[in-house]
């Protein structure tokens, strides 16, 4: 199993503090938000870890991370020239991870769950997540049976299927490359990742596993904010 961390886009939701650096090098209480994904991929036993960022700040993340040495682990950095879509990370990062299954996580995503127990017991096919939350119509949200079969995934749905969205955290096997490449943009120009989603699921061999900790997807002012205050909670109760 290898480890893809996708850092690069534009961020425009949070400028103006993103004019100067990226979004997912702005602190999160104490640490770089950055440093939250990458901590859970090194704590589910994952050491190679591939950083995709946009290339105005390629050099801050290195400056930032290094080798991987200092962390017991050892990093690759891959350049994105524009956001294309989550599933593109699978496209830039084929070389890296030549054939092996893979785990991805969105570099402004931060979790209180402990998900070494999913990663190593992952096979083959794909694997995503699920958190109940007050506002699915905003996110992409996945239904699910009592044995968590996956039954359907929509995004942004416009009437109710279920309270269950789908967190940035996903485990592919070895096809998934391929896969992406098969994907055809959306109406947005965008490489979905739901797409990705939706052909494991097709083929039957796509599961879901509940979060129950907390899940803040740290892109607005809001989350950012709400995440820090939960770190800084956490360090201090």
């Amino acid at each position: 199993m290898k480890g893809i961390i996708l850092a690069g886009g534009k961020a425009t939701r949070l400028r103006p503090l993103t004019i100067v650096t990226s979004k997912q090098l702005l602190p999160v209480y104490d640490k770089p938000m950055i440093f939250y994904p990458l901590m859970t991929l090194l704590n589910a036993g994952i050491k190679e870890v591939l950083i995709i960022v946009a290339p105005e700040y390629a050099g801050h993340f290195l400056h930032l991370l290094g080798s991987g040495k200092q962390f017991g682990a050892k990093f690759t950095y891959e350049i994105q020239e524009s956001p294309r879509g989550l599933a593109d990370a699978f496209i830039v990062g084929e070389d890296f991870l030549d054939n092996s299954n893979a785990t991805l996580i969105l570099g402004d995503n931060i979790f209180e769950d402990n998900f070494t127990e999913a990663i190593r017991s992952f096979k083959s096919g794909g694997r995503i997540f699920a958190k109940k939350v007050p506002d699915p119509e905003r996110l992409g949200v996945v239904q699910f049976d009592e044995q968590n079969h996956v039954l359907q995934i929509v995004e942004k749905p416009k009437k109710w299927i279920s309270d269950y969205a789908i967190p940035g955290l996903y485990i592919f096997d070895n096809r998934v490359c391929q896969f992406a490449k098969e994907v055809k943009p959306s109406a947005r120009g965008e490489i979905e990742i739901t797409e990705l989603h939706k052909r494991y699921l097709a083929l039957g061999e796509l599961d879901v596993r509940v979060i129950d900790g907390q899940w803040f997807d740290a892109g607005t002012f809001d989350s950012l904010l709400a995440a820090g205050k939960f770190i800084a909670g956490q360090k201090k109760g």
